[in-house]
């Protein structure tokens, strides 16, 4: 963990609830896809856990989804202004475990972590992304751009295969699963599948480095804290 201030390069607008903001500042700190950063906001007690999407020495890209007042605020930062930063924080994927042929299964903004996985992987995955309509997508092309087989479900079927990411893993044998996304489509996942996997869960926290035990949760090897022992956490000790 590292705190550091960064100043904002960029916050643009994806979708008419979600933005992608980049860094600039010291990025060390970020090892792993799947880590994340809690950003401290003025006027805000607790600070803001937001995935890391994707980082460069002296960058780091975030995509956050605007849900309350402290990231509709963040919304409204502008390019040049400063924030206080820790990063590196939480335990990312494991990319050892890929296998030849890994699939990766992101929801909204469970999305973002998984492109600097696929970024950084060394073998070709499937990459799942789903959205409730076509308004919502976002970075679709960028994962296409990474030469990833992707696949595209929104529930309306408004874009690419309707239904759920559940309907696009039929038929389909991965080596091995890396997901995120709300509870309900992780074990959604869980439920679908049989091989190996990494699943990375969202939880409300208060410090984000694991000394106020907030968001500790029940595995079967005892309790685990999701900000620091996680949020990534194997197929093998989730209980549900």
């Amino acid at each position: 963990m590292k705190k550091s201030m960064f100043r904002i390069r960029e916050n643009q607008r994806l979708t008419d609830n979600t933005f992608c903001m980049i860094l600039e500042g010291d990025s060390n700190a970020v090892y792993r896809p799947g880590q994340f950063v809690n950003i401290a906001l003025d006027g805000y007690y607790l600070r803001r856990p937001i995935s890391v999407c994707d980082w460069n020495e002296g960058s780091i890209t975030i995509i956050y989804k605007v849900v309350g007042d402290g990231t509709r605020y963040m919304s409204t930062l502008q390019p040049g202004y400063t924030l206080d930063v820790l990063s590196g924080l939480g335990n990312g994927f494991d990319m050892a475990s890929a296998g030849n042929s890994p699939m990766l299964i992101g929801g909204g903004v469970g999305i973002p972590p998984l492109y600097g996985l696929a970024k950084r992987l060394d073998v070709k995955s499937t990459v799942v992304l789903g959205f409730q309509t076509a308004a919502d997508t976002f970075y679709v092309d960028e994962f296409k751009a990474l030469g990833a087989h992707v696949i595209v479900t929104t529930e309306d079927g408004s874009l690419g295969m309707q239904g759920r990411v559940t309907d696009a893993m039929q038929g389909i044998n991965p080596s091995h699963i890396y997901t995120c996304g709300p509870e309900a489509m992780l074990k959604a996942v869980y439920n679908a599948s049989s091989c190996g996997g990494q699943y990375s869960f969202e939880e409300r926290m208060g410090c984000g480095f694991g000394a106020c035990m907030g968001c500790s949760c029940k595995t079967k090897h005892g309790y685990k804290r999701i900000c620091k022992e996680g949020p990534v956490l194997e197929r093998e000790e989730i209980i549900w």
